[in-house]
């Protein structure tokens, strides 16, 4: 067991290490560029070109940011850089993103690429004395080794370097990986004042996503009552009203008339029912989340596995709102995505809920307008949730989505 967290705490950290060589890459281009910019200064041709340097360093701080926020508390996208170089300048933010941009751009550089080197060369020597041969005996040693390879015997010691190596990167590679991401944790995060107006707008804005999704759900509830159980009750009653008629002149009529009427009462009680259903499932006070996301999984029209892990209970709004998500998710995917084959996983941690389901279909989906994903992102946003779609054409489509179980 503690195999196997060490060794997936490794995979983790790998995945933080290259993926902030995607953010360190951009900050050492933007940071060469700040310095030829200022040294074309002193002929005066800079100056031209100094107005852009705001928005470039704002453009890798912000994908910093969105990157830490994926593997951590969120932190708050600033918005526009200020437009001139003085007002830059005088921007405390902008202040903090240059000294990131410092240190991201050199020492997070060097860190990532030494733990990205370390793993790939742990991984390439301990497959070593699978592919040696195939070299050119003059050049049979790999990168890194200090000792010449002649035979299988200094082969198979490449690989236990190579083990070792692994053994190194497992123990420093989650460190390296919270070095890396360190700068951004302190340098990126907005001030104190900046992060309560911040703050603000962001619950007005959530509170206007939770007040559209309320009132949204309650135009469905009054479509299908309006819909479907009151046009049933109507017909019930009309029948009621001629069968009382019908009793005295023909009460053969009379009985088939009142089968009708009970016809179309229990149809109008089914669909009332499945319109309470619709507002709050009874599976998920019976039975619990993890069951009803289960069941859900096994209605699904195209195979889906499942790995639920919810080891307690959330608040019921957070449970109904991922109950919902997840039913209109697999509904899109059984109706329009064509896939073959599908997965759920939902996981507890740290008082958030994550939501991950994928399928193999024909990609190309988009959160946009109208559509049903954008009433999956409101129904998130409006518990200062987050919501990702990653739809390539072609596929797979990945929805993750994230949940504070508040209570």
């Amino acid at each position: 067991m503690i195999v196997l967290k060490r060794g997936r705490a490794a995979l983790d950290a790998l995945e933080h290490l290259v993926g902030g060589l995607g953010t360190t890459l951009p900050a050492f281009i933007v940071l060469v560029w700040l310095l030829a910019v200022a040294l074309l200064c002193v002929v005066g041709v800079g100056l031209l070109l100094a107005p852009t340097l705001p928005r470039l360093v704002r453009a890798p701080a912000d994908r910093e940011r969105a990157r830490l926020s994926r593997w951590g508390p969120e932190i708050t996208a600033m918005g526009p850089a200020p437009s001139g170089v003085r007002a830059a300048l005088a921007d405390p933010v902008v202040r903090r993103e240059l000294r990131w941009l410092l240190t991201h751009g050199t020492l997070g550089l060097a860190i990532g690429a030494v733990g990205a080197t370390l793993a790939v060369q742990a991984v390439q020597d301990i497959s070593y004395p699978l592919w040696w041969r195939m070299l050119p005996r003059d050049d049979a040693s790999p990168n890194l080794v200090f000792w010449s390879v002649r035979d299988d015997l200094d082969a198979v010691a490449v690989a236990f370097y190579g083990l070792a190596l692994a053994a190194v990167f497992v123990v420093v590679g989650p460190w390296m990986a919270r070095l890396q991401a360190w700068p951004g944790r302190r340098l990126l995060a907005p001030p104190a004042d900046m992060d309560l107006s911040l703050q603000i707008a962001q619950l007005s804005a959530t509170r206007a996503a939770a007040l559209d999704a309320h009132a949204t759900e309650l135009r469905r509830i009054e479509r299908s009552l309006h819909d479907g159980t009151q046009n049933r009750l109507v017909a019930a009653t009309v029948l009621i009203g001629g069968t009382r008629r019908a009793l005295a002149r023909d009460p053969a009529r009379a009985e088939a008339m009142l089968a009708q009427a009970q016809d179309a009462a229990e149809t109008a009680l089914a669909e009332l029912r499945t319109v309470v259903r619709g507002i709050l499932p009874p599976i998920l006070d019976d039975r619990g989340l993890a069951a009803a996301l289960a069941g859900l999984a096994a209605d699904c029209g195209v195979p889906c596995r499942t790995d639920i892990d919810i080891p307690a209970r959330c608040a019921a709004s957070v449970e109904a709102t991922a109950y919902f998500v997840t039913a209109e998710a697999l509904t899109n995917v059984s109706r329009h995505s064509r896939a073959r084959s599908a997965a759920l996983a939902v996981r507890w941690r740290d008082g958030l809920l994550s939501v991950r389901i994928e399928d193999d279909g024909i990609g190309g989906a988009v959160a946009g307008r109208g559509s049903g994903l954008a009433g999956i992102r409101g129904r998130i946003e409006a518990h200062d949730g987050r919501f990702a779609v990653t739809s390539p054409p072609g596929g797979p489509t990945v929805l993750e989505m994230e949940l504070p179980c508040g209570s």
